[in-house]
């Protein structure tokens, strides 16, 4: 989406381009005294203001990361020669600034140094993960990079997060997104999503039947299938076969599977890494 906004300072009207993504949304900070625009919730939102930095900033420079993990396709075991690592962390913030005025829960945020990172804070990073988001329930999977001993507690939690009709609903939801992406060729790289398609749901057919799925995928029986479908050797059929029949074995076992999520076991852990993370700052 490109919106025209006229800034204060010179009265010129200058188009912007706004990508939403609800794990990585994207925003800008302007110049004092220029117009401020950014996405909150998905939405468009326009305000003036002379703020050259988000009141946000303090917050992050106090965060604690409490879990990084290596994913993408070197943790599934399927980066070629030269592939850059991706990772995936959870952080906290003091608790006393959510009692704050003008506080916002905080977006997920994205960093590119050594390889690409997106971060959640632990509290939005729940709300995804019991909505059974395949990158949210993968990260507490994941190979390890650092984790303290929040971090390993909140990877613990993983049994009493996810519920098998959420986890049905969310993870053929996203597969069926990535299918939509293969079929458009988007950015050119249709075997990136045509391998993602069939991976998530192969981990959903994984996790209804285990309770947990294979990050790995590499060393699954389908582990050949997909670093074939990456690389680009796969006809466009195939690609459709393959979702409809590994979502039609989701279905049989979604109905077998006697799971249940335990809201009251993840509150818990919330509330107390909050009660840590007050005054003393964990």
């Amino acid at each position: 989406m490109i919106i025209r906004l006229r800034t204060s300072a010179t009265g010129r009207r200058q188009s912007y381009r706004l990508l939403f993504n609800p794990l990585k949304p994207w925003r800008f900070w302007p110049r004092p005294g220029t117009v401020l625009a950014y996405c909150l919730h998905n939405k468009p939102v326009v305000a003036t203001g002379d703020q050259s930095r988000p009141a946000h900033d303090d917050v992050r420079h106090a965060a604690r990361t409490i879990l990084k993990v290596l994913v993408g396709s070197q943790a599934h075991g399927l980066a070629a020669p030269g592939s850059d690592a991706d990772y995936r962390s959870v952080f906290v913030i003091p608790t006393e600034t959510l009692f704050r005025l003008e506080y916002k829960p905080p977006a997920s945020r994205w960093s590119k140094g050594d390889g690409d990172e997106t971060a959640w804070e632990v509290g939005p990073f729940l709300s995804l993960a019991v909505q059974c988001h395949p990158l949210v329930l993968e990260t507490l999977l994941a190979p390890v990079v650092a984790a303290d001993e929040w971090g390993t507690s909140l990877r613990a939690l993983f049994p009493v997060l996810w519920d098998p009709r959420r986890a049905f609903d969310s993870f053929t939801g996203y597969a069926a997104n990535q299918r939509t992406k293969c079929l458009e060729k988007k950015d050119g790289r249709p075997e990136k999503y045509a391998a993602a398609c069939v991976r998530v749901l192969y981990n959903l057919c994984e996790l209804l039947e285990t309770g947990s799925f294979t990050v790995r995928i590499a060393d699954t029986p389908v582990g050949k299938t997909i670093a074939r479908l990456k690389d680009g050797d796969f006809r466009t059929g195939e690609v459709i076969d393959l979702a409809e029949q590994w979502t039609g074995e989701a279905e049989t076992r979604l109905g077998r599977c006697a799971h249940h999520a335990d809201r009251q076991a993840v509150d818990s852990y919330l509330v107390k890494i909050r009660t840590a993370f007050l005054g003393r700052g964990g």
